[in-house]
């Protein structure tokens, strides 16, 4: 069997079998197009452990950071773990090639003094005003990841309540609480709306022409009011996800209850944030302490 047709069907076992996200879907077929434009398509029995190795080599060189290699890499073994299933191969080739040891990176996350200025750039009384502010206080209130804010419906949002229905990885479901200021803000918003219920398909946040927002546009709003707010970092939707956790963790909040508002399956993805809090404990300390 080509390599193509295999992707193809593991493609499907993603999307069908496993319920997989997809944007999951969408980034292992476009890690497996560049394995095998590298490989130049041989036949799936012919793919041994020297060209995954060549494959990850020629990544190396074009550049590519170790937690990228880490999930094509990741990619791969489940690529050829299905194919050894099927029994189109004997082995998968993949098996016993090491994942290369990350970057301890710390996520970057706006001071709450900027998340403010940026949340007051937000003005007017448009529809797309009253959206942009919901969305933007959603984000910050909520910390969700941007997939599950437009992933969003109505039907998902308990504004008397301050809660949202969030549908995270692997189709898991989790209710989030977010706050007054959230809770204003899309609730003026769909007053402004209005009831077009039955034109929408229930999403929450719409685009002009009444469709669901995309990730793409929540980017571009994001950076449109953080340019506005006269912001000096750069900004992303999950720049406001860290600023949630780091502000929680900050004032007190536990790590387990961190980890479930984020929807993290294991804890140590948000001790990532300890590290952070750490850290702005230390400056402080080293500022303000007299023998520091």
């Amino acid at each position: 069997m080509k390599l193509e047709n295999a992707r193809d069907q593991f493609l499907l076992y993603l999307q069908g079998e496993k319920n997989a996200s997809p944007h999951t879907v969408k980034n292992y077929g476009v890690d497996l197009v560049e394995f095998i434009a590298v490989t130049g398509g041989k036949p799936a029995r012919e793919v041994d452990y020297i060209a995954i190795r060549k494959f990850l080599a020629h990544l190396k060189e074009k550049g590519y950071s170790k937690s990228t290699i880490s999930r094509k890499l990741a990619c791969l073994r489940s690529f050829f773990k299905f194919l050894t299933r099927e029994n189109v191969i004997a082995n998968n080739p993949a098996v016993g090639i090491a994942t290369p040891k990350r970057e301890k990176k710390l996520p970057s996350f706006l001071e709450i003094q900027e998340i403010e200025k940026l949340l007051e750039a937000v003005a007017g009384a448009s529809l797309s005003s009253k959206r942009d502010r919901a969305l933007l206080e959603t984000l910050y209130s909520s910390g969700i990841r941007v997939s599950e804010l437009v992933g969003l419906n109505v039907e998902d949002t308990d504004v008397l309540g301050g809660v949202l229905r969030i549908r995270g990885k692997g189709k898991k479901e989790r209710m989030v609480p977010i706050g007054r200021k959230a809770q204003e803000a899309i609730r003026e918003y769909l007053e402004k709306r209005g009831n077009d219920s039955g034109k929408t398909n229930g999403a929450l946040f719409l685009n002009k022409n009444s469709t669901r927002l995309t990730d793409r546009s929540v980017r571009r709003i994001l950076i449109k009011y953080a340019r506005k707010a006269s912001l000096q970092k750069q900004v992303s939707p999950h720049t406001l996800r860290h600023s949630f956790a780091t502000h929680l963790l900050d004032r007190g909040a536990d790590l387990r209850s961190v980890q479930e508002l984020l929807g993290h399956e294991s804890l140590s993805t948000t001790q990532i944030y300890t590290h952070v809090t750490t850290k702005r404990l230390k400056e402080v300390y080293e500022k303000v302490h007299p023998r520091a």
